[in-house]
């Protein structure tokens, strides 16, 4: 039996922050004490001082860090991923593939279940994978290869589909050849299914909620709108992925909040509509964590990947004309979704760890500090930064 311990300080509950202290036992959160309990004698005291204690951070999308890409295919790529964003606060990850071949995925799928189920220490658990490309729009595809962009056909996903029990979720098109037969493929197998890279009308996303799509990938990042499908149609004008994204309250949806993606309006305008319990912030994080700025890296696999250059805290094309995913861990977005939003730290939190966890369908398990969840928690100071954190109760070193 492990230790009985304490945080005791500012806790950061899903409707509040409240002075209390949080008892674990076991790895499992055994109570939430007010300020005027007594603790425990045997208890292991923890404090917080004057910063917050946090649940550990859940990151549904997330391709790399610390020089390591998981589309790599390698156990020490995985290991360098998943100690760098445990740095940063991130507890459990989905492992976010991208488009690449065939073979290629099946090796990530393949050494995400041997994560999932066997994990490493000091470093973030693995929930599975986010199957994250190839079967986007080719004009869609972003700082994605482009070679290896795809519709689905069955003869293939299905090959993916064996590893469903570790998919997290999995993300089609709606408007690419077979993205219907795909999409109900993974619902009969229990896999969430996503909208991204795509430039589907807003009738066809209508059809994609039908299929049981209930996510769409980074919002308002490489994605249809009117002022993009006028270029098809020039009357009546017609909503896109981003005006159903918007509309239809089963969807779910996430945003990149590094203050170089999207502004504070965007972000602004994300919330006020989705919400806090329909928007989940996310790294969309590359290899290029914790690496020093202009370097060139990859996207995707070292054996086909796509460069990109590390500068000004993104990630950009390197011919400067689209950036190129996240160059930061889940602590970064926190503290900048809560600056140029306003809106209260509890609020936020709650965005990086219970939402997300729900998207996932594990927030019976972790995503907040509550009794009987698993005791994943991070301990912030008064600036928002990363002291100490802790998975199933035991410290990260």
């Amino acid at each position: 039996m492990s230790p009985l311990q304490a945080f005791r300080g500012q806790i950061v509950l899903p409707d509040r922050i409240s002075r209390g202290t949080l008892v674990v036992r076991d790895g499992v959160i055994a109570d939430v004490l007010p300020e005027s309990a007594t603790i425990p004698p045997d208890a292991s005291v923890i404090d917080a001082g004057d910063g917050f204690i946090a649940p550990g951070f859940v990151d549904l999308h997330v391709h790399g860090g610390a020089g390591g890409d998981f589309m790599d295919g390698t156990a020490e790529s995985f290991r360098l991923a998943l100690r760098s964003h445990v740095r940063h606060g991130t507890t459990r990850m989905a492992i976010t593939t991208t488009v690449a071949r065939h073979e290629q995925i099946l090796a990530v799928l393949e050494l995400t279940r041997q994560f999932r189920h066997s994990p490493i220490p000091n470093a973030a658990r693995v929930m599975g994978a986010h199957f994250y490309g190839p079967y986007f729009r080719y004009e869609a595809r972003g700082a994605h290869p482009g070679a290896a962009v795809r519709p689905p056909v069955a003869h293939e996903f299905n090959q993916y589909l064996e590893y469903a029990d570790d998919l997290v979720t999995a993300t089609i098109a709606p408007e690419v050849p077979g993205a219907r037969e795909f999409a109900l493929a993974c619902r009969e197998q229990g896999v969430r299914t996503n909208a991204g890279h795509s430039w589907a009308t807003f009738a066809q996303m209508a059809e994609a909620v039908g299929w049981g799509v209930r996510h769409v990938d980074h919002l308002f990042c490489a994605m249809s709108d009117k002022t993009r499908l006028r270029q098809f149609q020039m009357y009546p004008m017609q909503g896109g992925v981003l005006e159903a994204t918007l509309y239809f309250d089963e969807l779910t949806t996430e945003v990149i909040a590094d203050g170089k993606h999207l502004s504070a309006d965007l972000l602004k305008l994300a919330y006020k509509i989705k919400g806090p319990d329909r928007l989940a912030l996310v790294t969309d994080c590359s290899r290029a964590l914790d690496m020093p700025d202009e370097r060139t890296y990859l996207i995707g696999p070292s054996d086909g990947g796509e460069p990109f250059i590390k500068r000004n805290g993104v990630g950009m094309l390197p011919d400067g004309t689209a950036l190129a995913s996240s160059v930061e861990g889940m602590d970064h977005m926190i503290r900048t979704f809560a600056a140029l939003t306003g809106r209260p730290l509890w609020e936020v939190i709650r965005m990086a760890s219970l939402t997300p966890a729900r998207i996932a369908g594990r927030d019976a398990e972790f995503g907040s500090l509550e009794r009987g969840k698993r005791a994943d928690v991070v301990l912030l100071d008064g600036e928002l930064a990363v002291r100490r954190v802790f998975i199933d109760g035991i410290e990260i070193q």
